[in-house]
């Protein structure tokens, strides 16, 4: 079979492309951003939170300061399962972000552990923002009246020592029996962490203060 070697071979006579007329690319494509439910191939994602005895009656009191940000602002699905005593969290077609459900997760879950909801609705606005746990004994083995005089040591009288310390350092503090739950940014719980304990430790409150003061100085001036 004979093939035609004038069909094959480059055309001389086409012009030949100087460098100023520049090279002609393919237009890129514009995907649109995938929204939560096609991230996750479709699938709903679940969330199930459980709630202790003592916050029962709390949550039923505040349940729709709780359900309105979670609901309209961050798009999630909530509601309180009376059966297994717990609140499922779902997301929706329409949720934004599929980090939302985790974010809603964590300001139920804040609540459960004793948090206002105006202090917990931070975990929603902002970014970095956690919450870290401990307990006394974790610090240091007390028993009978010694765990009781650290527990008023934390707190101080009327809670003053416990506000001096969120106040200066820009957390919330909830001590529950012998847990300690504090809500705030990484930098501003290690510092408050450490009031805490060396007040656990035996520490007196005078010089505990002294030493916030600088910390929460330093502090100020990073930011």
């Amino acid at each position: 079979m004979d093939v035609d070697s004038s069909a094959a071979a480059p055309s001389t006579d086409a012009p030949a492309r100087t460098p100023n007329q520049g090279v002609l690319f393919a237009q890129k494509p514009n995907f649109q951003p995938l929204k939560a439910h096609e991230i996750s191939d479709g699938q709903i994602q679940f969330r199930k939170i459980s709630v202790p005895p003592h916050r029962y009656n709390p949550l039923k009191k505040s349940w729709l300061e709780i359900y309105t940000p979670i609901y309209d602002k961050m798009k999630i699905d909530i509601r309180m399962n009376l059966r297994s005593r717990r609140v499922e969290l779902k997301t929706r077609p329409d949720t934004p972000d599929i980090s939302n459900l985790q974010k809603c997760a964590d300001f139920v879950h804040a609540f459960m552990l004793g948090f206002d909801v105006i202090d917990a609705d931070a975990l929603l606005r902002l970014d970095e923002l956690y919450v870290e746990s401990f307990e006394i004994k974790d610090v240091k083995t007390l028993r009978g009246e010694h765990l009781s005089r650290a527990i008023g040591r934390l707190s101080g009288k009327g809670g003053r020592t416990k506000h001096a310390i969120e106040n200066a350092t820009r957390t919330r503090i909830v001590i529950a029996d012998t847990k300690i739950h504090i809500l705030g940014s990484f930098a501003s719980i290690k510092v408050a962490r450490d009031s805490l304990c060396s007040l656990i430790l035996g520490s007196p409150a005078a010089k505990v203060y002294s030493k916030l003061r600088t910390v929460s100085a330093r502090l100020a001036e990073s930011f």
